[in-house]
C-alpha cells in the first residue's frame, strides 16, 4: 500500500526504478547474485504502519523483484512505524536495535539475515532512483525505510546472529553451550568404550564356560 499522500502509480514507478538499479548492482556481483538465487521462492515484507506503505522483495535466480503489493505467503516480515525504521537506519548497533526496539519481526529470521548480508555488500544507491520519481523528501524517506529494512548490513547481520546465539544459550537455555555439548559427547564416547570392554569380557567368559562344559 502506498504511503499517504503518495500517488500509488508513482510509488510503483519508483520501486520499478529501484528494482532496476538493484539488479544492475547484482549483475556486477556474481557471488551475490548466486547467493541471492538460493533465496528464490522467498518473499520478504517490509511494512510501515505510519505512514502506511508495504514493500515486498522477491529474490530470483535471474532477477530480483520489488513490489508494492503481494497477496500471498511471506517468509519474513518486519513491521513498524517510520520512526522505528529511522532508528534502525541510524543506530550504531542495528542488531541490538532490531532485538530491543519496537520493530516486530515475524517469520523465519535466518533468510532475512542472509538477505541483509548480501544486499548490505552491494554498491547500491538507494536514493537516486526514488528521488528521481518521488522528489527529494519522499524519495529520501522511502530510501531510508527500505535501507533499514532490507540492508542492515553484513556487520549488523553477524552481530544479530551472535546476539541471538548468546540469548538462546545463556538466557533462554533452549540449547546447551558448545562446551557442554563437547563434554557430553566426550562422556558418551567414554561410556561406549566401557560398554565395548564389558561386552568383550562377557564374550570371553561365555567361551570359557562353553569350553568347560565340552
Amino acid at each position: 500500500m502506498a504511503a499517504a499522500g503518495l500517488d500509488p502509480t508513482l510509488t510503483t514507478a519508483a520501486l520499478a526504478a529501484l528494482e532496476e538499479a538493484l539488479n544492475r548492482a547484482l549483475a556486477l556481483d556474481t557471488a551475490g547474485q548466486q547467493q541471492l538465487g538460493r533465496l528464490a521462492g522467498c518473499t520478504f515484507a517490509i511494512e510501515c504502519t505510519s505512514p502506511a506503505i508495504n514493500v515486498y522483495l522477491q529474490p530470483g535466480v535471474e532477477r530480483t523483484r520489488l513490489l508494492g503489493f503481494h497477496d500471498g505467503p511471506v517468509t519474513t516480515r518486519v513491521r513498524g512505524a517510520a520512526a522505528d525504521f529511522a532508528e534502525l537506519a541510524g543506530a550504531s548497533d542495528p542488531a541490538a536495535t532490531l532485538i530491543n526496539g519496537n520493530l516486530a519481526l515475524q517469520g523465519d529470521s535466518a533468510p532475512l539475515i542472509e538477505l541483509q548480508g548480501i544486499i548490505g555488500r552491494l554498491d547500491l544507491d538507494w536514493e537516486a532512483p526514488l528521488v528521481n520519481v518521488l522528489g527529494d523528501v519522499a524519495g529520501h524517506q522511502l530510501a531510508e525505510f527500505l535501507r533499514a529494512g532490507f540492508s542492515a548490513g553484513s556487520a549488523a547481520s553477524s552481530s544479530l546472529l551472535r546476539q541471538l546465539e548468546e540469548f538462546i544459550h545463556e538466557e533462554a537455555r533452549l540449547t546447551p553451550p558448545r562446551l557442554e555439548v563437547e563434554d557430553f559427547y566426550s562422556d558418551l564416547q567414554a561410556l561406549q568404550q566401557r560398554v565395548e570392554r564389558l561386552q568383550s569380557r562377557l564374550e570371553r567368559l561365555r567361551k570359557r564356560m562353553q569350553g568347560a562344559r565340552a
